[in-house]
């Protein structure tokens, strides 16, 4: 009597399939956690491990007596920079990333133990970021149709005996922040000291993008991405001529 093979009974071929299938979605599924675990570990290794931009501050370095009258107009020298910072965050990690240029000018006008005047101006088309022009910075800033950025001091500042002679002072000050084809009142945070005959401020003014139409840079994706502010901060070398 001839043997038929029972009808319910899956071959071994037809057996194999379903399981080479489902060790080949394993692989697959774990191929592509793998991958971004890479990528998220790579992300997070930029941000943790790139260097981070420190705010510009006064010249370290010995301070010697103040030399010459404080009276007088006080225009923008050589050392003199000015830039931006902004956080960038991914997978729980943060850092600054800033840019910065030399090609600032401006005058400083002290009347007595008063500051009356002061204007400032800065090409940002030359701003680097790591030693290079960034085309996404050109973009956020409309630096073709606006390619230079001022500040004008708006209130007197006083300035104390102490600082006269010699001591660092810190104060705020305030005027119009003009850039990107918007004007807006701002506030800045600075410290200032005589140096010889030299005048040296360092501060930061608070800048919210959406106020100045400053489209917010892409950052990493959808790991991370840039806040919706930063500051412009400077460093101004002044003396008098």
């Amino acid at each position: 009597m001839n043997s038929f093979p029972d009808q319910a009974t899956p071959s071994r071929a037809q057996d194999g399939r379903p399981r080479r299938r489902r060790r080949w979605r394993r692989r697959l599924l774990a191929g592509i956690v793998a991958l971004v675990v890479i990528v998220v570990g790579a992300v997070a290794a930029f941000i943790k491990l790139g260097p981070s931009s420190a705010p510009l501050g006064l010249p370290r370095g010995r301070v010697s007596a103040p030399a010459g009258p404080l009276a007088g107009t006080w225009h923008v020298a050589a050392g003199s920079l000015a830039g931006f910072r902004v956080q960038e965050s991914a997978v729980g990690l943060s850092n600054y990333v800033g840019g910065q240029t030399a090609a600032v000018t401006g005058t400083v006008v002290i009347s007595g133990d008063t500051v009356t005047a002061a204007s400032f101006r800065i090409n940002l088309t030359t701003i680097r970021v790591g030693g290079k022009i960034q085309p996404q910075i050109a973009a956020s800033l409309r630096t073709r149709d606006h390619p230079v950025a001022t500040f004008t001091l708006t209130r007197p500042v006083a300035l104390s005996p102490a600082f006269t002679a010699g001591r660092t002072l810190t104060a705020s000050a305030t005027g119009t922040l003009a850039m990107n084809g918007s004007a807006h009142p701002a506030m800045v945070t600075l410290t200032a000291r005589r140096n010889g005959p030299d005048l040296q401020a360092a501060g930061s003014i608070p800048v919210q993008f959406a106020r100045w139409h400053i489209s917010q840079p892409g950052g990493l994706g959808i790991f991370g991405s840039f806040a919706s502010h930063g500051d412009a901060n400077f460093l101004l070398i002044l003396r008098r001529q």
